[in-house]
């Protein structure tokens, strides 16, 4: 393939072509009618091996229905030939992979035919950004491939400046239905000098590489493949692998947070929050192990054996004769997209012999205010009618609005610990708070803050009126079988603890 690709062109090309007449007379002058009989049928044949008859086939390569650019098939064979026709020449070229940020979301909020209409801008706007020959092509759903044409001159700060451009020219709004939508992209590139490996699909991988590296820092990223990159990506990859391991081995466990009443000091519930232990590593933050487990598509199986285990811990309060009225279970994005759910947990609650209240489904606030889906919205409201307790988690770092939290039924909101840190120091944070507080009030939904450290940020909170806390400040996140002893221990600092809740009149 590689030896047809260099020779193909020089024997293929006009100025060879143009004596085929004068080698046809040739050899009939030479040896006579079977000489000329053996070029006849033999020329066919050569120009056969070496593709002649092949290069209209590029017309006949299925094309992308929205963008009309070329598929990956058509892509990796334009890849190929730049690949081995810049092999030794001195010739540079590039390819990049470029990809649309938050496209699922673009198509869960605007539906699939605005996503269309914007990827066909997008990709308009791409091939106007490059040179003629640049060859682009739609290489997944909100992804682009792009193999520049070999040139002498091309380096890494041209290439960089080139996705710029092209970052420039996407994000410029887009008009959809008379709403403008704007856009970004994250891209990844290898120079074909840097290439690793000995083929095109080496070299179209390094520039994937470089696309997940520039995705993995944030949106709008831009990334040369370099040897770096390959052994992150490998990192990783190999997180990912051992995440699923542990999930599935029982490494990852859930670790309870008490949470307690303002008014009483009682325990008024756990928070199930997801902890590896790992054999060798020990513990591995949860900032480390979800993005892998959600990289791996694995959050949902997270949130199942979450609830397991969760619902196991309490029935085993209830078999100590603790009182724990509910336990808060986190529910990943696509778990709540499952049309099942609501019967799975109705099933699993049956199974434990468990009231549905006893269960707290907590909400992050950008699911409410992202998700216009209709299955998240009828698993939402099927969980509260369920008679499970829905708590809007995170509240104040999204844009909920108060309709949104009306039409889920959410029982409580939860205060981020944004909003509760130093709250007992900041008359700024004291006020939004407050205001926090009274539109709950309102609303007649309760209200839980986060991240209390302090006893001065408890009796703050407990004074405005919040009904309950959490935090390292009440206590840190602990396996199960320490709960019991915190519980002990907490009940007995109760008999002497001062009243410090909102003064009723």
């Amino acid at each position: 393939m590689r030896i047809r690709s260099k020779i193909a062109p020089v024997l293929l090309g006009p100025p060879v072509l143009a004596f085929i007449p004068a080698l046809t007379l040739a050899m009939f002058w030479l040896g006579g009618e079977v000489a000329l009989l053996s070029v006849a049928l033999g020329l066919p044949i050569v120009f056969a091996a070496m593709g002649a008859f092949g290069n209209s086939k590029m017309s006949y390569i299925p094309r992308d229905s929205v963008t009309g650019m070329l598929l990956r098939e058509g892509f990796e064979m334009e890849l190929e030939r730049v690949y081995y026709g810049t092999d030794d020449t001195g010739l540079r070229s590039a390819t990049l992979v470029l990809e649309i940020d938050e496209y699922k979301e673009l198509v869960t909020r605007h539906g699939q035919s605005a996503g269309d209409a914007a990827l066909q801008r997008c990709g308009e706007r791409i091939v106007a950004t490059l040179r003629d020959n640049d060859t682009v092509a739609r290489i997944g759903d909100s992804k682009f491939g792009i193999c520049l044409m070999p040139v002498q001159q091309l380096d890494l700060e041209l290439t960089v400046q080139l996705a710029g451009r092209l970052q420039a020219a996407l994000e410029e709004p887009i008009s959809l239905d008379g709403a403008s939508i704007y856009l970004s992209c994250s891209i990844g590139f290898c120079m074909r000098n840097r290439a690793p490996g000995n083929s095109p699909s080496d070299w179209l991988s390094a520039s994937t590489a470089a696309l997940g590296d520039a995705q993995h820092n944030g949106p709008s990223g831009i990334r040369a493949y370099s040897a770096d990159i390959h052994r992150r990506t490998k990192a990783r990859s190999d997180l990912r692998e051992d995440a699923a391991t542990a999930l599935e081995g029982g490494q990852i466990q859930p670790w309870f947070q008490p949470q307690i009443s303002t008014d009483t000091g009682k325990v008024t519930g756990f928070e199930a929050l997801a902890r590896w232990s790992h054999p060798v590593h020990g513990m591995i933050p949860p900032s480390t192990f979800l993005p892998a487990l959600e990289e791996a598509g694995l959050m949902e199986r997270l949130s199942q054996v979450m609830l397991y285990h969760a619902l196991t811990a309490l029935k085993a309060w209830d078999a100590a004769g603790v009182d724990v009225p509910t336990v808060g279970v986190n529910f990943a994005t696509d778990e709540l997209q499952n049309p099942g759910l609501v019967d799975r947990v109705k099933w699993e609650m049956e199974r434990f012999d468990l009231a549905p209240e006893r269960l707290s489904v907590e909400i992050l606030e950008t699911v409410v205010s992202d998700s216009p889906d209709d299955v998240i919205t009828r698993n939402i409201s099927g969980l509260g009618t369920l008679g499970c307790q829905i708590d809007l988690d995170d509240f104040g770092t999204g844009h909920a609005s108060i309709a949104s939290v009306r039409r889920f039924n959410i029982s409580r909101i939860k205060i981020d610990r944004s909003f509760v840190m130093k709250a007992d120091r900041d008359p700024e944070q004291q006020k939004l708070i407050g205001a926090i507080l009274t539109m709950a009030e309102r609303l007649e939904l309760e209200t839980l803050a986060e991240g209390v450290e302090t006893v001065g940020e408890h009796a703050l909170l407990a004074q405005l009126g919040c009904d309950h806390v959490q935090g390292f400040g009440i206590g840190r996140p602990m396996p199960f079988d320490q709960t019991l002893d915190w519980i002990t221990a907490h009940q007995a600092k109760l008999q002497d603890a001062p009243a410090i809740g909102k003064q009723r009149s």
